[in-house]
């Protein structure tokens, strides 16, 4: 442990997935933050001489700001595991059932909370069946608008809104660019929130929902990290009982996948008030223009003492 107090701390940014630019923006971030409060950080990339530098250094805890498989999918928290090195989020069991999409969906209703029909298509079914049957029967079930999604990343990569029929084979081919799966979704129409949730030992706590308005009309990848493409609202225009009812949603999902320290959980509220869950992200953005600080900011706290809290949490946990 660094003196005065301070901790030792590892962030983890970069990586090889898709979302390597994001994950980047994200760890400097929290770098900053961690730093501010006089903890003694190092940033490192998740390459073959990481777990040699865990091993050796012996850090107090890692704070992984990776996005999309290479930080969110379990694996890699797997093996902090194995060497027995805190870290901050979710464990390995809890991030890959969030980590699926359709998994996720299927969990979260059964805790009571709403979702979306949907149909889980692999590539292959797609494949062997044959696309004009496959297609005709969904938008049989479904109808549009659609949203077409793969069943594992972020960043809105790979996800399109389908409100035609004719526009359903493109974005499946969009879909399995990023994945081998594809989710299509009933599209609800609302308004889109998103709620992050803290979870440092007592109970997960909602901080205030963010409302998402992209200027655009879709919250695309583009619309979440360029500024000025999306407007937020924070706290989101809810009235007080929808407002609780989101809240309530949230850290339903948060808690029946087992997640732990942070997650954002995606909603949306239609027009009766009732939040219907999107998805689950066990490491949610930390960029600029991301909805997790401005929820923390919203909720009147300093993003530096949240993130040196969880880094304490995580070193309580694995104790």
């Amino acid at each position: 442990m660094a003196q005065n107090g301070a901790l030792d701390i590892v962030v983890l940014a970069g990586g090889i997935s898709h979302e390597r630019d994001i994950s980047l923006r994200s760890g400097r971030r929290v770098a900053d933050g961690l730093n501010s409060l006089g903890h003694r950080v190092t940033v490192r990339e998740p390459d073959a001489s990481l777990l040699g530098f865990l091993t050796e250094q012996r850090p107090d805890v890692v704070w992984p700001a990776l996005h999309g498989a290479s930080g969110e999918d379990g694996a890699l928290r797997a093996l902090l595991e194995l060497a027995q090195v805190p870290f901050v989020g979710s464990r390995t069991d809890a991030s890959r059932l969030a980590w699926s999409k359709p998994t996720a969906k299927a969990i979260v209703a059964r805790a009571g909370v709403a979702t979306p029909a949907a149909v889980t298509l692999p590539r292959e079914t797609f494949r062997e069946l044959g696309a004009n049957s496959v297609l005709a029967t969904v938008l049989d079930a479904l109808g549009v608008p659609v949203v077409v999604k793969p069943a594992q990343g972020g960043s809105a990569q790979g996800v399109t809104i389908v409100t035609r029929a004719e526009e359903l084979p493109r974005a499946m081919v969009d879909a399995y660019t990023y994945s081998e799966v594809a989710l299509i979704e009933r599209k609800v129409e609302g308004v889109e929130v998103s709620v992050a949730v803290l979870d440092t030992g007592d109970a997960p706590e909602a901080l205030p929902a963010v409302e998402i308005e992209p200027l655009g009309g879709a919250y695309t990848f583009d619309a979440r990290y360029n500024a000025g493409e999306t407007r937020f609202y924070v706290p989101a225009r809810l009235d007080d009982t929808i407002a609780e009812a989101v809240a309530a949603a949230a850290t339903a999902a948060h808690s029946a996948l087992g997640l732990r320290h942070l997650s954002r959980i995606d909603l949306i509220v239609d027009a009766d008030g009732v939040p219907w869950f999107l998805e689950a992200n066990v490491l949610p953005g930390l960029t600029e223009t991301s909805i997790m600080p401005q929820a923390i900011a919203a909720s009147g706290r300093d993003l530096g003492d949240v993130y040196a809290a969880l880094a304490v949490a995580a070193i309580a946990d694995a104790s």
